[in-house]
């Protein structure tokens, strides 16, 4: 490493020394006539020979020489020679070259934030420049290299400044608690993954937006693992607790179906699937469509809804009690809703029909139940929610036909064979029966779900 250190108080102080031969710059008046006498007093053969003498100093002025340059490119591992100055006028020659020491300080993120301290372990005061404070900071255009002539070999090597900045030194006094010397090992501690997350954390809460804030709250939640104290006598505490294993076959056979909520210890078939939870309190006033569409009489029209639902108009006018007709009605306009839907969201279905205007609560509930997750990019319903989705209306249909119905009418709506939908049905619990040259199916009570079929192994 190289270092180029200078006074800038005695450069600017100092002039340049004559030639030889030549005479001292004059600055008195004295001087110049005294010059002039002398020169009146030279003969012509003395003039002659001093220009002479000119003429050759100026020939060796001109001589040329061949040299080699090479460039050296500045390299990460390596650095560079370092050039400071003192404006203070401090100079580290005449002080004491032997006592005057310098040390180099890199940055480890920024390379290129270097800081070179100049003094010596007996004087209080050193000489700190760096490269991205103080007058390094201002913007400057300039590049900087030192240039190396050996005269022998015939070489130049020009080396680029480290950081390409110029160091101004600027004293400074030492703290009380600082070492002179090195420590052998460094203090700096390193820190795990897990501490730095933890300081930023605490950087974010105090000094963050309110919007980083909650981010930062949120992102906590989902990472957060189990309090491990809870977990140490997990076991003890669990050898006392009772376990109600009807209930837990219960609701691992309810999620692993995919069906509406059920009731697996119900006796009659109206508590086997629960209506309220299949159409919410708040839905039912969104529902009165087809109630007020009877209520026309010869002008009520019901070609826009699905095949099972104008089937059933004159079921649905023969009923005479208003409260049942009203809720019947709303059982239908459901299902017409979640037909509309299931045609809106499915790849297959590009029907030319009139749908049906979904009311905005509804298609917020349907898009929730049966959308795709956050993380899924497609607009298409997935087979999986098309089968909750079907599971959901033929439920319906069983409470609008008093559980026993003709499939036929809504796997034309659903598009689906006969067979398919009786597959849904016996998924549900059902049992399917021929009666009158049509497939019926019914709901018997308690709920008994077909189990798991597996493939005989050929001998």
């Amino acid at each position: 490493m190289l270092l180029v250190l200078t006074s800038h108080s005695t450069q600017l102080n100092r002039l340049p020394p004559p030639h030889e031969g030549e005479a001292p710059i004059a600055t008195t008046q004295s001087r110049m006539d005294s010059d002039e006498e002398h020169a009146k007093t030279l003969t012509p053969t003395e003039t002659k020979d001093k220009k002479h003498k000119k003429k050759k100093k100026k020939k060796k002025k001109d001589e040329l020489v061949k040299a080699k340059i090479e460039v050296v490119r500045e390299e990460q591992d390596k650095i560079g020679p370092f050039v400071g100055y003192f404006p203070s006028g401090f100079d580290p020659i005449s002080d004491g070259a032997a006592a005057t020491g310098f040390h180099v300080y890199r940055n480890r993120r920024t390379k290129k934030r270097m800081q070179l301290v100049v003094g010596s372990p007996a004087s209080p005061v050193e000489y700190v420049g760096t490269s991205y404070a103080g007058e390094a900071a201002a913007g400057n255009s300039s590049m900087y290299a030192i240039g190396v002539f050996d005269k022998e070999k015939g070489t130049l090597k020009v080396v680029p400044v480290a950081a390409n900045k110029i160091f101004r030194l600027e004293p400074k006094v030492k703290a009380l608690d600082a070492v002179d010397k090195e420590p052998a090992t460094s203090t700096v501690e390193e820190l795990t993954p897990l501490d730095w997350a933890v300081k930023q954390r605490q950087i974010t809460n105090l000094f963050g937006t309110k919007k980083e804030i909650t981010k930062t709250k949120k992102r906590l939640a989902l990472t957060q693992d189990d309090d491990p104290e809870s977990q140490k006598n997990l076991d003890v505490k669990m050898e006392n607790v009772d376990v109600n294993k009807l209930a837990l076959e219960g609701t691992e056979s309810q999620v692993a179906r995919n069906i509406p909520p059920c009731n697996l210890s119900a006796t009659s078939p109206q508590e086997a699937y629960v209506l309220d939870q299949i159409i919410l309190k708040g839905e039912w006033g969104y529902l009165e469509d087809i109630y007020y569409i009877l209520l026309k009489e010869e002008e009520a029209d019901f070609s826009s809804y699905p095949t099972f639902v104008s089937n059933r108009i004159n079921k649905l006018k023969n009923i005479k009690d208003d409260s049942e007709k009203r809720k019947h009605s709303c059982i239908l306009s459901f299902i017409s809703h979640l037909v509309s839907f299931k045609e809106q969201n499915s790849f297959r279905d590009n029907s030319t029909k009139k749908r049906l205007k979904i009311p905005h609560i509804l298609r917020n509930r349907f898009s929730a139940m049966f959308g795709n997750t956050s993380g899924s990019n497609s607009k298409w319903l997935s087979s999986e929610k098309i089968s909750l989705l079907v599971c959901y209306i033929l439920v319906l249909t069983l409470f609008f036909d008093e559980f026993e119905t003709d499939y036929c009418d809504i796997a034309r709506d659903l598009k689906m064979s006969q067979l398919v939908v009786k597959q849904h049905y016996e998924h549900l619990g059902c049992k399917v029966k021929r009666k009158n040259n049509a497939n019926h199916a019914t709901l018997p009570v308690p709920l008994k779900f077909p189990g798991v079929r597996q493939k005989k192994r050929k001998r």
